[in-house]
This record gives C-alpha cells, sequence and structure tokens, in this order.
C-alpha cells in the first residue's frame, strides 16, 4: 500500500532555479520591446522608433537666416558713396538702426538692429519702391545665408564672412532685362503661375510682389571692398570659385516681400525700373556668431534658424 505524505514533495534544486531565470528573460524581453534595450553602464539606448522623429527634424539644406524689418531711409550710400550724405538716389535700410552715409564697421558693430537675431548688426539696404511719389517698404524681409550654387566638397570649405566685408550686387544703372548686370529676379507670393522677371510682374489679388537677390559668395581672399565695389567678389563657374576668388563665402540671398498686387503702372524703383534692383551689404556680425553658424549649419548642410539652431 502506497503511503503518501502530508507534504507535498519537495522541488528540486534545478526546478527551483529555473523560474527566477524564466521571468528574468521575459522581463529583458519585454523591457527592450517598450523601454529600449539596456546600454553599458545602465544607460537606456533608444529603440529605432524613438530615434526616427529626431533624425526627421534635420532637413539637409545649408541654410542659416537673419529676419531684419525695414528700419530707415536716406538718401546715403556708405559704400558707394561714402561721406556723402544726400548724394544718392533714396535707400530703404534693414538690420542696423544707425546706417548713413558716414557709417563704418566701426558704427554698425554692437549697434541697435532691426533683426532677429539681433546680434547681427550688419547693415542690408536697396533702392526705395515708389507707386507714384509714395514709398511702399517691404514687409517681408528674410536674408537667408546659403551654401548652394557651390558642390558640396565646396560647402563644406566655405568660411565666414570677414568683418566689415561689403558687396553690391545687381546693377543701379542697368538697361533693361536682357542686361546680364541685372540679376535681381521679381515674382508673386505663392503664384508659381506667374513667371518671374527681371523687371515687375502683375500678381494676382492677395498676393505680393516678391524680389530675390543672390549675392556672389567666392572671395579673393584679400580685400573688403573694390573700387567698383565688385571686384573683390565672383559668381561661382560650375560649382566652384574661380582662382582668382577661391574663398568660398556663404551665398547671401536677399527675398523682400512688398504688400503690391494687380497693375504695376506707376510703380518704379528710386534707381528706375525694376530691372535696376540693387542690394548693398556691410558686415558686422560678431565673429564668433558668425563662425557659429558657418560651421554649424552651412559646412555641414544642416537648415537651422535664426537662432543659428537645426530647424
Amino acid at each position: 500500500m502506497l503511503r503518501t505524505s502530508a507534504h507535498p514533495p519537495a522541488e528540486s534544486p534545478r526546478r527551483r532555479r529555473a523560474w527566477p531565470t524564466a521571468l528574468a528573460a521575459l522581463g529583458l524581453l519585454l523591457a527592450t520591446l517598450y523601454g529600449g534595450a539596456a546600454a553599458p553602464g545602465g544607460a537606456t539606448k533608444p529603440t529605432e522608433l524613438d530615434a526616427a522623429p529626431q533624425a526627421a527634424q534635420v532637413v539637409r539644406v545649408a541654410e542659416f537666416l537673419a529676419e531684419c524689418p525695414y528700419s530707415h531711409r536716406l538718401p546715403d550710400d556708405p559704400i558707394v558713396l561714402p561721406g556723402l550724405p544726400g548724394a544718392s538716389h533714396m535707400h530703404s535700410f534693414f538690420g542696423s538702426r544707425v546706417t548713413d552715409a558716414h557709417t563704418d564697421v566701426t558704427d554698425l558693430l554692437g549697434s541697435s538692429s532691426t533683426c532677429s537675431p539681433a546680434v547681427d548688426t550688419s547693415s542690408y539696404w536697396v533702392p526705395t519702391m515708389y507707386r507714384g511719389d509714395q514709398p511702399v517698404e517691404p514687409t517681408g524681409t528674410t536674408f537667408y545665408y546659403l551654401g548652394e550654387g557651390v558642390r558640396d566638397d565646396i560647402i563644406q570649405r566655405i568660411r565666414p564672412f570677414p568683418q566689415g566685408l561689403r558687396i553690391v550686387a545687381g546693377n543701379a544703372k542697368a538697361t533693361g532685362v536682357d542686361d546680364p548686370t541685372s540679376v535681381a529676379r521679381w515674382s508673386c507670393l505663392h503664384h508659381g503661375e506667374v513667371n518671374p522677371s527681371k523687371d515687375f510682374v502683375n500678381c494676382p489679388a492677395g498676393s505680393m510682389l516678391e524680389s530675390y537677390l543672390d549675392f556672389p559668395q567666392c572671395w579673393n581672399g584679400r580685400d573688403l571692398d573694390s573700387p567698383d565695389h565688385k571686384s573683390h567678389m565672383s559668381y561661382p563657374v560650375n560649382g566652384a570659385c574661380p582662382a582668382g576668388h577661391p574663398v568660398p563665402v556663404p551665398k547671401l540671398r536677399q527675398v523682400l516681400r512688398y504688400p503690391v498686387s494687380g497693375s504695376t503702372q506707376g510703380l518704379r524703383l528710386a534707381s528706375g525700373p525694376g530691372y535696376t534692383m540693387h542690394g548693398d551689404f556691410f558686415n558686422a556680425w560678431p565673429q564668433n556668431e558668425l563662425a557659429r553658424r558657418v560651421t554649424d549649419c552651412i559646412n555641414v548642410i544642416v537648415k537651422c534658424g535664426a537662432d543659428g539652431r537645426p530647424s
């Protein structure tokens, strides 16, 4: 006759050890699926799902920008006609609030600025637009600093502008839309069906008249200006800077949006028709701020905002 015990049979030591091991393995599997795998040192290693949104935030465009609203209007030009107040056609100034005929780089550095970021105390100016005798100032004023226009290997070598560099783009004395010195283009905001032109275009109601102007991005490495205010700079050729202007710098793209639509009758610039659009740039960025943006945004081909951080 079998004899039963008042107590259940004892588990063997091997069986007792198996349960904790199985539970630990299950816990590790669940942690990996839902919380990220454990990395050495106890840190949590992000899963692919965690990392994807961060990667998606980086836009591979070499760019940072400054938003610099209208500041003031004067018949002065401290690059072309320095020290001669009232000698120029009327200009609309953006950025530094102190610019006049006598301005030099020491005046601009640390001055009050309309720009975001406020550390950009550079001065930007264009011929004033008029409708009849009434000035029309742009309500959108963005200055992009870009790497485009040269090969990627050259983008990686782009250097900051030297402080005090002066650049003029376009030609106030251009003779027509076929004049190769006329480089600005006019278009309509959100209306790509309107072909861009070097002269004013008729924009649909509710749109805005836009002006795009690209500045040259190759520097001779020596001069902050030149007698014609252009020879120290060059546009790239076949994606590279020419031998006489071997130093790549950011491409400055000026985008101005004017509250103008419909007929362009009576519309003019202080310098003449739309094809005389031109822009002046007097660099007064703090050297460390400009260098950081060139390194963190342009050289590595990352789109940044006005703060110089990836946007």
